[in-house]
């Protein structure tokens, strides 16, 4: 084996493992795109309603901000998807439950209207994310529509630029890169300003570096990223 590739050897075995995303507090990135949405988790209980709603954009932080609401205040988390099929008593056995990506496209307007009304009975917490305002959506149930209108939401929006530097500088930083100014300038630049867009840039940088046996460096990224 030469040096170079016992030079790439450690690296090889560490992208081998499974670089789980970590929705833990210490790994959530604020900034002036998510603050509001954090103190609201940050305040429970003390909120201003038992039902929120978190609605945002994909890869603006909601699933996160869900995980560590769920945390600490020991809820269920539950697909929308799911929601005809589930048992709510046992659902909220907790007394909290996050219900995760509600889109007006499926929803299953019962389920849903069924779900509000126990959590009301039970005076349970629920935190509702969605990617528009639940507060629009088209229903035909007219009691659902004003249960909708009247929960109290709060807006994320895509990550500002210094927040999404310094999420791909943790993002290479968990893959265990290092990764410079003008590098982490060059992506932010010229990715998707999201959450999920810069984690997919740094991991096809990682993935092609290991490919070529090169550096991750600008001129990589130039190469993939024109």
């Amino acid at each position: 084996m030469g040096l170079m590739d016992q030079s790439f050897g450690p690296r090889q075995l560490v992208l081998a493992l499974d670089h789980a995303v970590s929705f833990a507090r210490e790994d959530f990135l604020g900034g002036p795109s998510n603050a509001s949405a954090l103190g609201l988790i940050e305040r429970w209980p003390d909120w201003p309603n038992r039902i929120m709603a978190l609605v945002g954009p994909e890869g603006s932080g909601k699933s996160h901000l869900a995980a560590i609401w769920a945390e600490v205040s020991g809820a269920r988390v539950l697909s929308a998807k799911l929601l005809p099929e589930t048992d709510l008593p046992s659902a909220f056995v907790t007394g909290a439950l996050v219900v995760e990506d509600l889109d007006p496209a499926d929803l299953d307007e019962r389920a849903l209207f069924h779900l509000i009304n126990m959590a009301k009975e039970q005076h349970a917490y629920v935190l509702l994310t969605a990617r528009t305002p639940v507060a629009s959506f088209p229903v035909a149930i007219r009691d659902l529509a004003s249960r909708l209108r009247a929960l109290p939401s709060v807006s994320l929006s895509p990550p500002d630029d210094d927040l999404l530097r310094s999420l791909i500088v943790k993002l290479a930083s968990d893959r265990q890169l290092n990764v410079d100014e003008p590098l982490v300038n060059y992506l932010a630049n010229r990715i998707e300003r999201s959450f999920t867009g810069a984690r997919a840039a740094v991991v096809r940088l990682d993935e092609e570096a290991m490919r070529q046996h090169r550096p991750v460096t600008r001129a990589l990224a130039a190469e993939l990223f024109r």
